[in-house]
């Protein structure tokens, strides 16, 4: 049986997370999905962390087209375009920027004919990047909806069928306006199942949501809309349909895929890759505590695999702070802390988990690196780490150990990759 050093599996488990997030690079994805290039004009729109190196793609892979159009991403994420205009606005709580972006895309897309083509570039986050509230409604509006979602423990896909039903450029909207011309959008998925009406709210993708499912999501996370707002919301408007918009959907990069680039690596060191699944979402600490099961069960009892192993899943988990105290952390942390607070220290056991896109929540961390003395470490040096977790302070926990991985914007976004090696 092969043996590694601490160094060697801290080396694997780096070596796993950069190849997830490079299996997702908008230079290495994207020019297999481009479309033939249009006889007439070429206007490329986007939203989503991912968007602005997407769009530098493509004006590398297409050096001898002009381009016009507009993409917004988030602060920090822009990169160097000759043409297509960068704009850089607030995520995950939109800011007057978003609604900016949005405006100007659409006004990017006006008085366009058959010959011309939109190409829009899609990836997580474009939901609270291109932000335009409903008739009726105040960016203000949005913004108190939106953090209050964000507080509450709904899903991303919860969250984002309500910010539709606020929106006049979700829900194929985008699409509905950039008529008649031929729409491709090239999308990075960050959602399990890669459902493109779920990424950054589909915003040429058709949507059949309805008002009730807004009401039910509203009602099961005890949010309870202003009277203005629940007003509009209520308002009856002809929702964006298949027939109304004829869209060439491309998916370039998935969870998935990022998933099986790290059971490469793990493979390339002789350990065995067990995919878990993209799509383990549900509170963060929570499933901390699950893993930690597993990985018990698999330490002594080989099951559901025997060990040496490698444990890979995705999915984007909650972090629900009520009225609760909430300090410093992101969901891949605070996962982090609640599996080390369950796995109590465990030989052979080691563990990393972080966002894709090189922020977890609003921190400047992508997440962080578990080894078997971390508690014992935390302890020596006066941290309690069950207090810690119950404060939502994961982040100060981990930097106070050095044990966060900090990659900065890595722009793109597949979600969050979390490995747990057992030896």
């Amino acid at each position: 049986m092969a043996t590694w050093t601490e160094k060697q599996m801290r080396s694997i488990l780096r070596e796993l997370f950069n190849a997830a997030i490079k299996s997702a690079d908008p230079h290495a994805v994207l020019l297999d999905a481009l479309p033939e290039k249009p006889r007439g004009k070429c206007i490329v729109v986007g939203a989503g962390k991912a968007s602005a190196a997407m769009a530098a793609a493509i004006e590398t892979a297409w050096p001898d087209v002009t381009f016009s159009g507009v993409v917004v991403t988030r602060y920090g994420h822009g990169v160097p375009t000759r043409q297509i205009r960068i704009i850089e606005a607030a995520h995950p709580v939109s800011d007057s920027m978003s609604e900016v972006a949005s405006l100007l895309i659409l006004e990017s897309v006006k008085d366009l004919t058959q010959d011309d083509m939109v190409i829009a570039l899609i990836s997580g986050g474009g939901s609270s990047l291109m932000v335009l509230p409903r008739q009726g409604l105040m960016l203000a509006d949005k913004q108190a909806v939106n953090k209050a979602l964000l507080h509450s423990g709904a899903t991303i896909k919860e969250i984002n069928v309500v910010r539709k039903h606020l929106s006049d450029i979700k829900g194929g909207r985008l699409a509905l306006a950039a008529r008649p011309a031929k729409i491709v959008t090239l999308v990075i998925s960050d959602v399990p199942g890669d459902d493109p009406a779920d990424i950054a709210s589909g915003p040429t993708v058709p949507d059949n949501s309805t008002p009730a499912e807004v009401s039910s999501i509203l009602e099961r996370y005890h949010i309870a809309l202003p009277q203005n707002i629940a007003r509009v919301v209520a308002q009856t408007r002809k929702a964006v349909s298949a027939d109304d918009i004829d869209v060439d959907i491309r998916i370039i990069a998935t969870p998935t895929k990022a998933l099986q680039a790290a059971s490469a690596v793990a493979l390339s060191h002789g350990i065995t890759p067990f995919i878990l699944g993209d799509a383990l979402e549900g509170e963060s600490s929570q499933l901390g505590i699950f893993m930690a099961g597993i990985a018990r069960s698999v330490k002594y009892h080989g099951q559901p695999v025997k060990a040496p192993v490698m444990l890979l899943s995705g999915g984007e988990t909650t972090v629900t702070i009520g009225n609760g105290i909430a300090k410093r952390g992101g969901r891949n942390t605070e996962f982090l802390l609640g599996f080390a607070n369950a796995i109590g220290g465990e030989k052979g056991i080691w563990a990393i988990a972080g966002d894709s896109d090189g922020i977890d929540g609003t921190e400047d961390a992508a997440g962080a690196l578990i080894s078997p003395d971390i508690l014992t470490r935390a302890h020596e040096i006066g941290l309690d780490s069950k207090k810690m977790l119950a404060e939502h302070d994961s982040y100060s926990f981990f930097a106070a150990l050095d044990e966060l991985i900090k990659t900065g914007p890595t722009l793109t976004n597949v979600n969050d990759i979390r490995a747990i090696l057992i030896i």
